[in-house]
């Protein structure tokens, strides 16, 4: 495959972590592998990309949010004319940073990213993170040949399984070498198994009502706690006496230390969340967002029939099924490192370097058809 090294690339994503996430995660790769290449970020201005990209260092253009509507609504008659809107300013940004490729990472930013770029004759570059994509990268795929997917199993037009772009910190993370480091971060004890318990960076209700319900029996069987409840959704544990620590916490930007201090995770089933515990090797119990279009459940299939992870229903997820199931997992020490050698059998590490890879093979495409 011919490659070549653009000059500027424009990368489309955004609103949750796991659009965010591997977006960063190949901005990173092209920024190590070409320090003079001009990376920018495309996103909206209420994202989650609003912070973290420009904490990052990379500069970050912006255009209007434009939901599509699953349902008839007034949103959907607005559609045309809101589209059009985001469409323009996404041609604003190809424009002003001389974009070369855009690369999408799905979600509300990624379809008048792929329009616009369309329009302006820019090669297109498609990952998808879940098993099920969305429609707005069932969208770009038919623009471009480029289409990288997490999954194997993913089903989209022209698409390669290359896995999911995954941040440095995570990708080189040694869980070992780094777990006191983690511990002291977050204020825990290095002779209690450690329990993470997180929803993404949005939280998730079901799993924050559930285990705030059973902090002082978690603590009582001898289980410290680190709990990332998303942001707004913080509480303060019913706690009496000496025991191992529960530490709640909206988010964290370290979350390779959290993941560092934990022995077993309970979370969604994020694609970015399932990557990047299986790269890690992390066993965890995934409990699958019960709305949207089902993906989460698709999302946590490999690594659960690898034996690395459990499965439990949203509505199962409740404070007995900590006390009937859980407790008894995370106490049977041989288990759980059975959990986390299948885990680390499923994951991979280095999704970056092969959609680097991706981004310069369209930009060599797109000179030879000039010729």
């Amino acid at each position: 495959m011919a490659t070549a090294t653009p000059t500027s690339v424009l990368l489309a994503g955004g609103g949750t972590a796991g659009h965010v996430s591997p977006l960063l995660a190949l901005a990173d790769c092209l920024r190590r592998r070409h320090p003079e290449l001009t990376v920018t970020a495309l996103g909206t201005e209420t994202g989650l990309e609003s912070r973290l990209v420009p904490d990052r260092g990379y500069r970050l253009l912006t255009v209007p949010k434009v939901p599509l509507p699953r349902k008839p609504s007034g949103d959907l008659l607005r559609l045309p004319t809101n589209l059009r809107g985001a469409v323009r300013a996404a041609e604003r940004a190809i424009e002003e940073t001389g974009a070369q490729v855009v690369v999408g990472f799905g979600g509300y930013v990624s379809t008048p990213a792929y329009l616009a770029a369309r329009r302006c004759h820019v090669p297109v570059v498609v990952h998808e993170q879940n098993a099920r994509p969305g429609l707005a990268n069932r969208v770009g795929a038919r623009m471009t040949t480029h289409v990288a997917t997490t999954f194997a199993s993913t089903r989209l037009a022209h698409a390669t399984a290359i896995g999911m772009p995954l941040r440095p910190e995570i990708a080189h993370l040694d869980r070992s070498a780094s777990r006191a480091e983690g511990l002291a971060h977050f204020g825990l004890d290095d002779h209690w198994p450690t329990l993470l318990v997180t929803g993404g960076s949005l939280g998730a209700q079901r799993l924050n009502a559930t285990f705030e319900a059973r902090a002082a029996q978690l603590r009582a069987s001898g289980v410290q706690v680190l709990h990332l409840t998303g942001a707004g959704k913080e509480f303060t544990p019913a706690l009496e006496g000496e025991g191992p620590p529960y530490v709640v916490a909206p988010y964290t930007d370290r979350m390779d230390l959290a993941y560092a201090a934990a022995d077993l995770v309970v979370a969604r089933a994020g694609a970015n969340t399932v990557c990047e515990l299986t790269a890690v090797g992390l066993p965890a119990v995934y409990v699958p967002l019960p709305i949207g279009n089902g993906e989460q459940r698709f999302n946590a299939s490999d690594v659960v029939a690898a034996g690395g992870g459990l499965l439990v229903d949203d509505t199962q997820a409740t404070p007995e099924w900590v006390d009937s199931a859980l407790l008894p997992l995370l106490t049977d020490r041989a288990r759980v490192d059975t959990m986390a050698a299948a885990a680390a059998g499923v994951g991979e590490r280095g999704a970056d370097e092969l959609l680097a890879d991706m981004v310069e093979a369209a930009y060599a495409e797109s000179l030879e058809g000039r010729q």
